[in-house]
């Protein structure tokens, strides 16, 4: 079975066309480079040609190429010789330093440095006269100028596809950061999107929900106003939201987000829609991180509105702890199913409050335990006001 020769490269086609037809011509007008050769009249096309035809694998096989080039080279000298055979030669011994394997690259050069001295010297200890150095540069020349060459261009082709490749590289990770930034600037304003507006919605659904139900205008009266309270501080919300997301100049955490101080309002808003909370606050509030005071108050209000939309009736009570080192927020619901109209739910109030705790490296629990003779809702928080340093930087 015999394998198919590799198809030459066109500029190695060109190369060989070139060479051929300018040894031609330098042979048409009578241009030899030696004189009183055995071989003489068209002898020389011969090695012409030869090295003509390596010049069209002088990309695919470089070591064959130079290995054949050095023989046909050899035999040029027993005819009067042509300058393109010469030229041709030189070339590839470029190409095999350029195109040919890692271990090529090494000893090529140093093989045509220690032919160069070799033949500088062995010509000078025969010949003993300064004009036998000349030998040396002619085959420095044909050997070594072109190797050294090649190993130049060779080393600035693989520096310049290594830093094509770390380049590539670069945009690569910067493009998963950036990816991973919008991941988590849209996960950020999903939990603001949902703390703000889902409390509002769970009561207007509940209210809506029990006027169609309920054949009392004084019912029917009390669920619309509290509707239409929601449904203003829903809005209002949600145009603030509006308003930060076209701000471009806005930080991550605005300075109008809420914070621990607004729970005495949040509390009262919970109570006019109909739940029975208690609120405890121990310590001084003041001065937390954003951060903290944020994650903290979403989720005293994504409890409460949990506990709208699903615990039995009963006392809910809302406990805030600040500690030196931490803050604790709990909030225990009745447990169980409850008469009346209910509001649906999605699962992402939990989801949306145990990133937040994540994010602060705390912790976070959240579902049935046993109480004081009934089974109770719990939601247990722990932020830590030290605050995660960012990634890749030290704690």
């Amino acid at each position: 079975m015999q394998l198919p020769l590799p198809r030459p490269h066109r500029d190695d086609v060109r190369i060989a066309v070139a060479g051929l037809l300018g040894g031609l011509l330098l042979w048409a007008i009578g241009l030899r480079m030696n004189l009183d050769r055995p071989f003489g009249g068209a002898w020389p096309l011969l090695p012409l040609v030869a090295m003509s035809a390596l010049e069209l694998v002088r990309r695919t096989l470089p070591w064959c190429a130079v290995a054949a080039g050095t023989l046909v080279l050899v035999a040029d000298q027993c005819t009067p010789g042509s300058l393109a055979t010469v030229l041709m030669y030189t070339d590839l011994v470029y190409a095999s330093v350029l195109y040919g394997s890692p271990a090529a690259a090494r000893r090529i050069p140093v093989a045509g440095g220690l032919l160069t001295v070799a033949v500088s010297l062995g010509a000078l200890a025969l010949l003993r006269r300064p004009e036998a150095l000349l030998l040396g540069v002619a085959v420095g020349l044909l050997a070594f100028a072109p190797a050294a060459t090649g190993v130049l261009v060779r080393n600035h082709r693989d520096t310049a596809a290594a830093e094509r490749l770390r380049a590539e590289q670069t945009a690569l990770l910067a493009e998963m950061d950036r990816a991973q930034a919008v991941t988590a600037e849209r996960a950020r304003m999903a939990r603001e999107l949902h703390d703000m507006v889902a409390n509002h919605l769970s009561a207007i659904a509940i209210h809506s929900t029990a006027a169609l139900s309920l054949d009392d205008a004084a019912t029917t009266r009390t669920a619309l106003e509290t509707i239409r309270e929601n449904s203003v501080d829903g809005l209002a919300e949600m145009r603030r939201l509006i308003g930060l997301l076209r701000d471009a100049g806005a930080s991550a955490e605005p300075a109008a987000a809420p914070t621990l101080d607004g729970l005495g309002a949040l509390v009262e808003q919970a109570r006019a829609n109909g739940l029975d909370v208690r609120l405890t606050v121990s310590g001084a509030t003041a001065g937390l991180p954003a951060p903290v005071g944020l994650a903290a108050y979403r989720i005293v209000q994504e409890s409460l509105t949990n506990a709208l939309k699903h615990a039995a009736p009963g006392r809910v009570a809302v406990e805030v702890t600040r500690a030196p080192d931490r803050v604790e927020v709990r909030v225990v619901s009745p447990y169980g199913d409850r008469d009346g109209p209910r509001a649906p739910g999605s699962g992402a109030g939990l989801v949306g409050m145990r990133e937040r705790t994540d994010l602060l490296a705390g912790t976070f629990e959240a579902g049935a335990c046993p109480g004081s003779g009934r089974t109770v809702w719990r939601v247990r928080a722990t932020l830590p006001l030290q605050l995660p340093a960012p990634e890749g930087e030290p704690a």
